[in-house]
């Protein structure tokens, strides 16, 4: 291994640390998009016990709030859950919106390397194969091993980079795709929410 970085000539140190830095993001992001840590299953069903039990106080809220993102755009629109459905349906995305963003963290970071690695790779090909040329200038072409050599060394930059960038680009989608069935999972649970508190408040109107 360490001989084909060696060989690899400068670049293959960018390439590396590329990869070094997309393991890091993708272990980190495996961690926290976890369904548990970002949508609790029975977190709904706890809001709605606190609601009809008249608990739902500022106490509850704060507690809701720092639980988990699920927690903290219930909590955006149980804050306005004496206003209008509009209200806290707008507050609601507005906190969803702020929430997408953290989950997205780290997610750009990791596409800027799927793109860049394959060129760095290619850049070193470029340069390997300035090398032979220039090898081939000034010795001619009668020794076919040192051709062979450059050209092995040109090479092994852009396999470097797209053996870095093609798993990373895999994971770069798969956690956009799993960041937007949690946010659409987020705001299906909090619309739950709001549409069954205000059909309850119609409800009592009515009768009253």
């Amino acid at each position: 291994m360490y001989e084909m970085i060696e060989a690899g000539g400068w670049l293959m140190i960018p390439i590396l640390l590329c990869s070094v830095v997309a393991l890091a993001i993708v272990a980190e992001r495996f961690w926290s998009l976890q369904v548990k840590k970002i949508a609790p299953a029975n977190l709904v069903a706890q809001v709605w016990q606190w609601y009809k039990s008249d608990t739902l106080d500022e106490g509850h809220l704060e507690s809701l709030n720092n639980n988990s993102p699920l927690g903290r755009v219930l909590a955006a629109g149980l804050y306005n859950r004496h206003h209008p459905r509009e209200i806290m349906k707008e507050t609601i995305e507005d906190t969803g919106r702020q929430v997408v963003h953290e989950l997205e963290r780290y997610l750009n970071t990791l596409g800027t390397i799927a793109s860049v690695t394959p060129l760095l790779g290619l850049l070193g090909t470029v340069i390997g194969m300035i090398e032979v040329f220039t090898v081939i200038m000034e010795h001619g072409v009668g020794n076919p091993g040192v051709l062979a050599g450059g050209i092995s060394k040109a090479l092994i930059t852009t396999a470097a980079g797209l053996s870095v960038a093609i798993p990373t680009l895999i994971f770069s989608r798969y956690f956009r795709g799993k960041v937007d069935a949690l946010v659409l999972k987020m705001e299906d649970e909090a619309m739950k929410i709001v549409d069954v508190m205000h059909g309850d408040r119609e409800n009592g109107e009515q009768k009253g």
